[in-house]
């Protein structure tokens, strides 16, 4: 939800500015840091945005307009019209982390850890479950909403709820963290994990949100 809102606007900015898809919405940042993945729905809004340009160099562009038609046409492509732009997120995916790899932070700075695709994804919360039950029917009801108001309506819908109502989500969310807990244990007898400390990555409580909300990215994606 938020990450996709983030991804349109990054990509409006970056088009509209450089040009060369490496602007940043952060003042202060490293310029040498990797830039980071790009999603197959980011390059497609990407793409979406030079066509416009091209068609109309003096326009500006409305953000919200914008992303409605983005958002429909992605709707109506076929898996294969949308595969070349799978095709990219992936080639950037292995490009981000090799260059993460190579990548030394300025001193204070921690290194991203890299992640291991092969690794468990952590499970998600007892809300996100909720979310997932919800999210299309509210799009369904609501075709027009924006996704920042759809996380808004699940936050609400959410926060009204019964303990008791609340409860089969919580037990949903226990047991898959259980089964986590038993897979990220096996995954790091293999050894393979100890990478990750060794090249100067954060502990996992701190990537959680950033796993999160990159999971969170994805269904939205999916949702398109």
């Amino acid at each position: 939800m938020a990450g996709l809102r983030r991804i349109l606007s990054a990509f409006c900015l970056r088009v509209a500015g450089d040009g060369d898809g490496r602007g940043s919405l952060k003042m202060g940042k490293d310029p040498r840091k990797p830039r980071g993945k790009m999603s197959s729905y980011a390059y497609f809004v990407q793409t979406c945005r030079e066509e416009h340009k091209k068609k109309h160099p003096e326009a500006s562009v409305n953000f919200s307009e914008f992303s409605k038609k983005c958002s429909e046409r992605w709707k109506t492509m076929s898996a294969k019209e949308k595969g070349k732009f799978e095709d990219m997120a992936k080639q950037d995916k292995v490009r981000y982390e090799r260059e993460m790899k190579n990548y030394i932070p300025p001193k204070g700075e921690k290194k991203r850890r890299f992640k291991d695709p092969n690794a468990p994804k952590r499970p998600p919360s007892a809300f996100f479950i909720f979310c997932g039950d919800y999210r299309p029917k509210i799009k369904g009801e609501n075709p027009g909403l924006s996704i920042g108001n759809i996380a808004k309506k699940l936050g609400e819908m959410w926060n009204s709820l019964s303990a008791e109502v609340k409860q089969p989500y919580e037990k949903k969310a226990a047991k898959l963290k259980e089964k986590y807990d038993k897979d990220i244990a096996l995954y790091r007898t293999k050894g393979i994990a100890g990478l990750s400390k060794e090249d100067g990555g954060e502990d996992d409580d701190e990537d959680e949100n950033e796993e999160e909300e990159e999971e969170e990215e994805d269904d939205e994606e999916d949702d398109e």
